[in-house]
């Protein structure tokens, strides 16, 4: 874990984080159930923030001191209140039906997607949006379908892949939502 927060605490001092909300957050908060918010590898909190802001009760979770010192500032100048949490989202803990709603955005969690679906409280919404595997670019990234495969037993409100990967348009989209 100490490299990954090495890693990631040099990214973040060389670049600041988006402070845009992803797509899937942005274009669907209004369908979203209220209460509970996770943002896993929630980065300089851009969706913990925007979903703070229409009084969802929000954990971030990020390896990254200095990722979480951005999310913490902007959360203060955003006037919103945001559990922001220092661990590897690989391996944290997760309780069973904790979460309304569960956002992971640029983030490989292939081992633990049962778990999130598992988080979910019933008529709990996924928000998932990540990057394809593109020819030789694989690392980190998802295969095509492999997030719908994963949801099956949820019921897919939004799933939206790109009909030609390539490197300019390889964002694969997915909404879904545990049955009640």
């Amino acid at each position: 874990m100490t490299d990954d927060r090495d890693r990631w605490n040099d990214r973040y001092r060389e670049d600041a984080p988006p402070e845009e909300p992803a797509a899937i957050v942005r274009e669907h908060a209004a369908d979203l159930p209220r209460g509970t918010a996770l943002d896993l590898a929630c980065g300089g909190g851009r969706n913990a923030i925007f979903l703070a802001e229409r009084d969802f009760d929000v954990t971030g979770i990020d390896v990254s001191d200095e990722a979480l010192a951005h999310a913490r500032r902007r959360a203060d100048d955003a006037g919103v209140d945001v559990d922001f949490v220092r661990a590897d989202a690989n391996d944290v803990d997760l309780e069973e039906g904790a979460y309304d709603v569960i956002v992971v955005t640029y983030f490989r969690t292939r081992e633990r997607l049962p778990d999130l679906v598992d988080a979910l409280a019933p008529g709990g919404v996924l928000c998932y949006e990540h990057r394809l595997e593109t020819g030789e670019d694989r690392r980190f990234r998802v295969r095509s379908n492999e997030l719908l495969r994963a949801c099956l037993g949820l019921r897919i409100v939004r799933y939206e892949e790109p009909i030609d990967v390539t490197p300019d348009d390889c964002t694969v989209r997915l909404m879904a939502r545990r049955p009640r």
